[in-house]
C-alpha cells in the first residue's frame, strides 16, 4: 500500500482550488489554468514522497514552474510561425492565401517522408530550439555526428520539396540550411 497516497489525496482536496486561483492570475483562459493546475497535480503525484507538510507554497513553486514552462514553450510556439511564415514568404500582408497552404501542404507532405529520426533531428533544432550540442545529446551521439544527421535530413527534405516543384536551384541550397548551426 501506497503510505503517501492518503497525504496526496487530502493535499488535492485541500489545496486543488487554491493552485488553480493561482494560475488563473497568472494565464489566460479557465481551461490553461485547469491545465495547470493538473500539471502541477500530476507532478505532485510523481513526488508525493518529498512532500513537505507545509505542502501549498511547494505546489505553488511547482505552478511557477509550469506556468514558466509553458510560458516558454508557446513563446518558441510563436517564434517558430513568425520564422516559417517570413521562411515561406508569407509574412508580407500581399501573400496569397492559396499560395501560402500550398507551401504549408508541399512542406507537411515532404516532413511526413522522411523518417522519423530525420523529423526528430529537425524538430529539436528547428522547432524546439535546440543547439546542435544539445541536439547532440538527446541523440545521445557527439556534436559532429548530430551535424552530420541534421545536414542530410536537410538535404533530404530539401529533395523532396524541390521534387515536388516547390524549391530548385538556389532555394534548394537555402532549404537545405534553414536554420543557423549554433555549438
Amino acid at each position: 500500500m501506497d503510505i503517501y497516497r492518503e497525504r496526496f489525496e487530502g493535499c488535492f482536496r485541500d489545496h486543488y482550488a487554491q493552485v488553480l486561483a493561482f494560475a488563473i492570475r497568472r494565464v489566460s483562459g479557465r481551461e490553461a489554468a485547469e491545465d495547470v493546475a493538473a500539471e502541477v497535480f500530476a507532478v505532485a503525484w510523481r513526488r508525493r514522497d518529498c512532500m513537505p507538510e507545509e505542502a501549498l507554497p511547494w505546489l505553488y513553486a511547482i505552478a511557477g514552474n509550469v506556468v514558466a514552462n509553458q510560458w516558454r514553450a508557446s513563446s518558441r510556439r510563436r517564434d517558430l510561425d513568425v520564422r516559417l511564415a517570413h521562411e515561406a514568404g508569407a509574412a508580407g500582408p500581399g501573400a496569397d492565401p492559396v499560395d501560402v497552404v500550398d507551401r504549408r501542404d508541399a512542406f507537411s507532405v515532404a516532413f511526413s517522408r522522411l523518417d522519423d529520426s530525420e523529423r526528430e533531428v529537425l524538430r529539436l533544432v528547428a522547432w524546439d530550439g535546440l543547439t546542435t550540442r544539445d541536439a547532440a545529446a538527446v541523440f545521445g551521439c557527439s556534436s559532429g555526428a548530430f551535424r552530420v544527421r541534421l545536414h542530410r535530413a536537410r538535404r533530404k527534405l530539401a529533395k523532396q520539396l524541390e521534387a515536388a516543384g516547390h524549391i530548385q536551384g538556389e532555394g534548394r541550397e537555402a532549404a537545405a540550411n534553414p536554420v543557423e548551426e549554433i555549438s
